[in-house]
C-alpha cells in the first residue's frame, strides 16, 4: 500500500485547523452583546485575532504532541538522536509568517481606528467642555459619594467653552464636519463620575443618552487619572487631569449598561462604577425634561407649591378642573366660605 505523502496530509491538515479556527473566531461567545455603532468594528478586529490565535495553538501544540508520540524514545534505545544543524526554510517561515501578520494586523487596526473616530478628536471647536463643581463627603467603609448642589453649577460654567479635546475617539469619516447630537460632559473623581449636560444644565449621576444619537462626552477629571469604560460600547478612554478627552459614539440598543473605571485610581477604585442608560428618544427627551425642572432655582415651581402662599380658589382650581367645575360655579362657594 502506497504511503500517502507527508505533503498531502499537511494540506489536509492545515484546510482542517482552518476552518474551525475561523469557526471558533465567529463562535467564541466571549464578548458582551453589541450596543454601539463602534462595537462590530472592534468585534470584528477581535475575532479575526481570535481565529489566527486558535490557528496558531493548534499548530504549535498538535506539532509538539506529533513529536512526542512518534520521536519517543523507544525500548531500549539508547542511542544519540539524528543530528540537526539548523534549516534555514524552515527559520525563515517561522519568522516570515508572525511577521507578516503582525503587519496585517497593525494595518487593519489602524483602519477600525479610523472607521471609529480616533483620527478625529476635537474636530468640533464649538463645543462646550464644562464641569460642574461638586461638594464630596467622606462615607466611612465605603466610597466617597459626590452629590451637587444647587449652586454648584451656574450659567458661565455651563456655557464657556475651554480647551477642546484632541484625544480619544472623534467624529467617523461619515459624521466629519458635523456637531454631535448631543454634548455631556463628564467629570472622574474618587470615586464617581458626574454627568454635566451643558445645553439644558442638568446634572447627574448616571449617563442618559437617546438610542440612535451622535453622542459626544467630553471627559476631565479633578484629582488623578481615572479611565471610562462602557464594555457593551467597546469604548475606552482616560479621562486626565488637565488635558480634555473625548468619547463620540452611537448606541444602537436600548438598554442600561456598566460605566467601569478601568484605571486604578486609589483605594476605592474598584466601587467606581455608574451606568450609562439609553432611551427612545420620547423617553431621553422625557427624563431630560423632568431633570431640568427638578434642578432649576425656582424651587417653588421645580419642588412644591406652599399652599399658604395660594388663595382658596387658586388652591382648589387644579381639583375642581379634574371634577369638571369651572370657576363660575366655584366662586360662590369660596364667597360662602
Amino acid at each position: 500500500m502506497q504511503q500517502i505523502p507527508v505533503s498531502l496530509w499537511t494540506l489536509v491538515a492545515g484546510m482542517v485547523i482552518t476552518v474551525f479556527s475561523i469557526w471558533v473566531g465567529q463562535n467564541h461567545h466571549l464578548l458582551p452583546i453589541q450596543a454601539s455603532q463602534q462595537a462590530p468594528l472592534v468585534d470584528g478586529f477581535f475575532n479575526i485575532m481570535v481565529s489566527i490565535a486558535t490557528a496558531l495553538f493548534i499548530v504549535v501544540e498538535g506539532t509538539i504532541l506529533i513529536f512526542l508520540v512518534k520521536y519517543r524514545r523507544r525500548p531500549g534505545d539508547d542511542t544519540d538522536g539524528v543530528d540537526v544543524e539548523g534549516n534555514l526554510p524552515l527559520e525563515v517561515f517561522w519568522t516570515a509568517i508572525p511577521a507578516l501578520i503582525v503587519l496585517v494586523l497593525g494595518i487593519y487596526s489602524v483602519d477600525v481606528f479610523q472607521q471609529m473616530g480616533g483620527f478625529e478628536p476635537g474636530s468640533h471647536p464649538h463645543m462646550p467642555h464644562s464641569h460642574s463643581k461638586a461638594h464630596v463627603a467622606q462615607m466611612p467603609g465605603s466610597a466617597i459619594a459626590a452629590t451637587l448642589s444647587d449652586t454648584s453649577i451656574t450659567e458661565s460654567e455651563q456655557t464657556s467653552p475651554t480647551a477642546v479635546p484632541q484625544i480619544g475617539i472623534g467624529a467617523t469619516p461619515k459624521t466629519l464636519g458635523k456637531p454631535a447630537d448631543l454634548v455631556v460632559n463628564v467629570t472622574g473623581m474618587q470615586f464617581a463620575w458626574l454627568f454635566n449636560y451643558p445645553d439644558s444644565g442638568v446634572s447627574s449621576g448616571e449617563l442618559h443618552i437617546p438610542v440612535g444619537a451622535d453622542v459626544q462626552i467630553n471627559l476631565s477629571a479633578t484629582d488623578v487619572i481615572h479611565s471610562f469604560w462602557v464594555p457593551q460600547f467597546r469604548l475606552k478612554q482616560d479621562a486626565i487631569p488637565g488635558i480634555p478627552t473625548e468619547l463620540r459614539f452611537v448606541a444602537t440598543k436600548p438598554g442600561t449598561y456598566p460605566i467601569v473605571c478601568t484605571e486604578l485610581c486609589g483605594g476605592y477604585h474598584g466601587s467606581m462604577r455608574s451606568q450609562v442608560i439609553v432611551h427612545t428618544p420620547e423617553e431621553f427627551d422625557n427624563w431630560l425634561e423632568e431633570n431640568r425642572i427638578a434642578q432649576t432655582q425656582n424651587l417653588k415651581e421645580a419642588v412644591a407649591i406652599n399652599p399658604a402662599h395660594l388663595s382658596t380658589s387658586e388652591f382648589l382650581n387644579p381639583y375642581t378642573r379634574d371634577m369638571g367645575i369651572n370657576a363660575e360655579t366655584l366662586e360662590p362657594l369660596v364667597i360662602g366660605h
